[in-house]
């Protein structure tokens, strides 16, 4: 875990228990996670997605969200990974991004991570949380990873043991973050499931193949949530932008 100074909690961070390891620039670049590179001008949609998350955030005293999309292969990874890594350079507090897809778990792969465990060992009782738990040579960002389920996700997701998971890393530090990748909304309940536990949720979708109907339906769904804003993802031209939330980001990846 995480072990902070009393007085200023982000001057000194030392990692004791969570392993580091340090990720490779070519990985990162193949599998455009351009938050983890130098001079990539395209980090800077990041950084207005940042702000715009970090503000409500901070006026509505939250502490996680969820990035999910209505199908797959929108991206939802691909911006949680790049967002996760965009808030930890902001230096105001820590970041936890929690690979909560149980389903098609991809966090490590797009960091290059080779994860014997991962969330689901934790939920089975195999493990310790602190067995799972890996700084990837990046400060204030620690990674919870998946790793894939043979067995019923609704029913290790809806478990006493996730639910008290998610209570204990949301309160253990007052200065972290908590961004959990769970699954897309159309492709089981997964997603629904985890709603009622956290703040708020951003939804991911795929310009040219999610539809008007399709963003419509996935907001109905989302109408008991709180809603961060909309990110249209893998756009190769001017769109409108969706009135939903406040983060409406187009991402050109």
């Amino acid at each position: 875990m995480i072990n902070h100074t009393d007085k200023h909690p982000l001057d000194a961070i030392r990692y004791t228990k969570t392993k580091a390891i340090s990720l490779d620039p070519e990985v990162l670049r193949n599998n455009r996670v351009i938050m983890g590179l130098y001079n990539d001008p395209r980090t800077d949609i990041f950084r207005v997605l940042r702000t715009n998350v970090l503000r409500q955030l901070r006026e509505n005293n939250w502490n996680s969200f969820a990035i999910t999309s209505a199908t797959l292969g929108a991206g939802k990874t691909f911006i949680s990974v790049n967002l996760a890594i965009a808030i930890a350079m902001e230096g105001n507090q820590s970041i936890l991004l929690v690979d909560a897809d149980l389903r098609r778990p991809s966090v490590s792969q797009y960091l290059g991570l080779q994860c014997g465990l991962g969330l689901v060992d934790y939920l089975n009782g195999e493990v310790s949380l602190e067995d799972i738990l890996i700084n990837p040579g990046i400060e204030r960002l620690v990674i919870l990873p998946g790793r894939h389920s043979n067995n019923n996700t609704s029913e290790l997701i809806s478990s006493r043991k996730m639910v008290d998971l998610i209570k204990e890393i949301k309160s253990r530090y007052t200065s972290r973050i908590i961004i959990f990748d769970i699954p897309p909304l159309f492709a089981a309940d997964d997603a629904l499931l985890f709603m009622p536990h956290i703040d708020a949720a951003l939804l991911v979708v795929e310009d040219g193949k999610n539809t008007s109907d399709e963003l419509q339906h996935s907001m109905h769904i989302l109408e008991q949530t709180n809603v961060l804003g909309v990110v249209v993802n893998k756009s190769r031209q001017p769109i409108p932008t969706y009135q939903y939330g406040y983060a409406n980001e187009t991402i050109r990846s």
